[in-house]
């Protein structure tokens, strides 16, 4: 039995028309979700009527806005159960986790020092610390898969010792949808004296994250796939493990005082937000959480939860496609045709206004793994529907008649 939001939000979304005026059927949420009325208003007032530099202005516009930007943190802060002072704007997920690297890795990684990583990573959560690892001298270990897809913990804790300074995990996989028991990946991580970060992008949309309850040490994200701006993303880190992390780059904004006899530097978070921010992103970034908060993260979760058995029957029932992934993965279903390349099932696909992602989703190493070299991958967002399942099954028969 599908379980549908109370209200069908499709009408908030106007990139979801084709240019003709009819249906879009967009299950790529995963790349990257669609903007709601709200958050395109939101961003229009801040780059217009109501835009200004932020921090140095003396004059009343820049003062509010100012009050605007710092806003934003302290939403994005709540919407994830954390503080003001604990996090830091970035232009996404990407850098988030560059930064910890750059920053934290730095300080605390040295040579024979171990990274724990998994099988199911996305590129942005593994080539930051082959980086680091190869400046210093580190060692990354990775993690296996369980038969489902899922991050395999106990085999994590097989694999943990003294040695590792770092677990970093994806919170739901952007390819099989896996959802990462988070407080026990902490424990075992606390276990031999690491911290953990979690890559969070697939999760803040679509379950609900209380980063003090999981006692993660970071935790990145970006605006984009909440329903937000690009440009934008958070790193939320434990106030006292920010406190001691040096500067990511030098510049105006982050500094206390500068003199060529030396310089200092202000207190986290100021201290990594080094320029002009991205301002405008940032209101628009807290108007997403706002617009998803009111519907409420439980709710979407449900709705797509149920997209996703719908989906994995009518797929299931197909004796020429083969499913990847938990049955119960958050919003994400990767499969394959036979004898069909999912460049060519997307291509087809696109002739029918339905849009999936095709290819390794930035996942390479998973992709050998599950021994293909890419998947076909349909993904929902608060406002997919059955008739987006309809049209793409449409989709999949017609491409089966074109290929034979």
């Amino acid at each position: 039995m599908l379980t549908r939001l109370a209200t069908d939000h499709r009408a908030d979304f106007p990139g979801l028309v084709t240019p003709t005026g009819k249906p879009w059927h967009y299950l790529d949420t995963a790349a990257t979700a669609q903007k709601p009325q709200a958050v395109i208003d939101a961003v229009t007032a801040a780059l217009g009527k109501d835009y200004a530099t932020v921090h140095r202005g003396v004059y009343s516009r820049s003062a509010e806005m100012t009050l605007a930007y710092e806003a934003a943190r302290r939403r994005v802060a709540a919407f994830i159960g954390g503080a003001e002072d604990e996090v830091v704007f970035t232009r996404g997920a990407t850098e988030a986790i560059n930064l910890v690297a750059a920053t934290w890795g730095e300080a605390n990684v040295g040579a024979g020092d171990r990274i724990l990583l998994s099988q199911l990573e996305h590129h942005s959560n593994i080539v930051p610390w082959q980086m680091l690892a190869q400046r210093k001298g580190a060692h990354i270990d990775v993690c296996p898969l369980t038969d489902d897809g899922r991050i395999d913990l106990d085999a994590a804790a097989a694999l943990l010792t003294p040695a590792h300074k770092l677990v970093a995990l994806a919170h739901v996989s952007n390819v099989l949808g896996g959802v990462l028991d988070i407080a026990r990946a902490a424990e075992l991580a606390h276990g031999v004296g690491a911290k953990l970060l979690v890559d969070g992008c697939q999760a803040v949309a679509r379950i609900g994250v209380d980063v003090a309850a999981l006692d993660c040490d970071f935790y990145a994200f970006s605006a984009h796939k909440l329903y937000g701006p690009t440009g934008i993303g958070a790193l939320w880190a434990k106030a006292e493990i920010l406190a001691d992390m040096p500067p990511y780059q030098g510049g105006g904004a982050m500094i206390d005082k500068v003199s060529f006899a030396g310089t200092t530097y202000a207190p986290a978070p100021q201290r990594f937000e080094a320029g002009t921010p991205a301002i405008v992103e940032a209101v628009g970034f807290a108007a997403a959480c706002d617009y998803v908060d009111a519907i409420g993260l439980s709710a979407i979760h449900a709705h797509e939860s149920a997209l996703v058995a719908e989906l994995r029957d009518a797929l299931g029932a197909m004796n020429d496609v083969t499913l990847f992934g938990p049955a119960d993965s958050a919003g994400i279903v990767s499969f394959l045709l036979d004898r069909v390349h999912p460049h060519d099932l997307g291509t087809i696909l696109d002739e029918e206004d339905v849009a999936i992602r095709a290819g390794h989703h930035c996942a390479q190493p998973l992709m050998e793994h599950l021994g293909v070299p890419a998947t076909a991958r349909a993904s929902f967002g608060l406002y997919s529907s059955q008739e987006d399942i309809a049209a793409l099954v449409r989709g999949i028969e017609r491409t089966r008649r074109i290929f034979g």
